[in-house]
């Protein structure tokens, strides 16, 4: 059976959705395209098809006609993305449909960073635990300083993972720390991880980030609202999607305690109690 992803521009900004399909499976009927502020577009993926979807910001086009975007870029030269994936920092939405036991695997993911505010929430499906998840919080405003990507304006318009930003095998869990055992939690991946429970923040971060449902529908939106939640979702059966009694200190003293805590104490530290300057809502 087929599924619609329907995608929901709510940012005051306009987004330039970008689409990928897995090595072997077909693309969609477009890989990329733009959403104004306000507007909604729906796709079609056929049965079993999988791949990713992103938002793409501060696009437009140079004198020659070529095409770029400040944030998830994905270097075609135009809107469509023809086969490219996003250049990192990027929010990513991830799907395998109908995979095992018939089931929808999807995931909104940190790992290659964050650029924009992302919910994914299924319509209509059965089985499974099909719970709405992504990242709903803005991180850009305090995003750990040398994890920050800053626009002409010295504005913060994407946050980098560990990974790109530094490349080394703790961060990216590669080598000797390529499996579950010895690739843990930075202080930097939790910094993602607090403000964002439901989503990848590392690249064995499964347990919590992986969701499942039974021949659903799927409602992508940037920039979400976050002052109702899905019908019908137990909010005890996942983690809330964000952080309702605890805070994130600025991202220099994340920054700072990456470079000088022990990593135990580096992430413990990471949080501080709620009367702190940015509170963030349950959604």
């Amino acid at each position: 059976m087929a599924a619609t992803f329907t995608f929901t521009n709510n940012c005051g900004y306009t987004v330039w959705p970008g689409t990928l399909s897995s090595a072997g499976r077909a693309a969609l009927e477009t890989t990329g395209f733009v959403l104004q502020a306000g507007e909604s577009r729906t796709l079609t993926a056929p049965t079993s098809w999988s791949g990713r979807f992103w938002g793409r910001t501060l696009c437009g086009t140079d004198s020659s006609g070529k095409f770029s975007c400040g944030t998830g870029d994905c270097g075609s030269g135009s809107v469509e993305c023809s086969g490219s994936g996003a250049a990192p920092p990027a929010t990513l939405a991830e799907f395998t449909l109908n995979g095992d036991q018939g089931l929808d695997f999807y995931d909104v993911s940190l790992v290659d960073g964050y650029n924009v505010p992302m919910l994914v929430v299924p319509q209509g499906g059965s089985g499974g635990n099909c719970s709405t998840t992504g990242c709903v919080v803005d991180l850009n405003g305090v995003c750990p300083t040398d994890l920050r990507v800053t626009s002409a304006q010295s504005e913060g318009v994407a946050c980098k993972s560990a990974c790109e930003a530094f490349g080394t095998p703790q961060y990216c869990c590669s080598g000797a720390y390529g499996n579950p055992n010895t690739c843990r939690p930075t202080s930097y991946s939790q910094f993602f991880k607090n403000a964002c429970p439901r989503a990848y923040s590392y690249a064995y971060d499964d347990a919590t980030s992986t969701f499942t449902c039974l021949s659903a529908n799927y409602l992508i939106t940037f920039c979400p609202s976050t002052t109702s939640q899905k019908a019908g979702e137990n909010p005890q059966a996942v983690p809330p999607l964000t952080n309702d009694t605890m805070v994130f200190l600025s991202g220099d003293e994340v920054s700072q305690m990456a470079l000088a805590a022990p990593p135990a104490m580096a992430v413990l530290s990471l949080v501080v109690p709620a009367f702190s300057w940015l509170l963030l809502s349950l959604f």
